[in-house]
């Protein structure tokens, strides 16, 4: 379906003449926890849904319809917005918690496990995290 959608988008800037316009996928992620009414809003479902996506992304492949165009793709969101208004849903979409520690494991490595404390901005800048 991530495919399909993106193959979708090519389709439409091409019928309007932007036959060269890449498509990047600004936000895309899973509520990891809902409300009652938001079944599919679980750590399962997000974690399934960000893996396959961290997969399919590291295969740096296009779509059916632009094969070398490589998908690229931004996370929404690294951090659960734990004061955000509205549904539980929408507070829970980070891969990690507010406090830093890991929601739940999409198979990074070397995270640190969240009965740690969490690293500062100053710890990750001098591991070359940030780029």
């Amino acid at each position: 379906m991530f495919e399909a959608q993106v193959d979708a988008a090519y389709s439409a800037l091409e019928k309007a003449g932007f036959n060269k316009m890449e498509v990047i996928i600004s936000e895309t992620g899973w509520a990891s926890r809902g409300d009652p009414d938001e079944a599919g809003a679980t750590v399962k479902n997000a974690r399934t849904y960000n893996r396959h996506l961290r997969k399919r992304l590291t295969k740096k492949k296009g779509t059916p319809l632009r094969p070398k165009i490589p998908v690229r793709a931004y996370v929404f969101a690294l951090f659960n917005e734990n004061s955000k208004p509205g549904p539980t849903s929408e507070r829970n979409f980070g891969l990690f918690k507010p406090d830093g520690s890991i929601a739940y494991d999409i198979g990074f490595t070397g995270l640190v496990p969240s009965s740690a404390p969490p690293p500062s901005f100053k710890d990750i800048a001098a591991q070359g995290w940030l780029r």
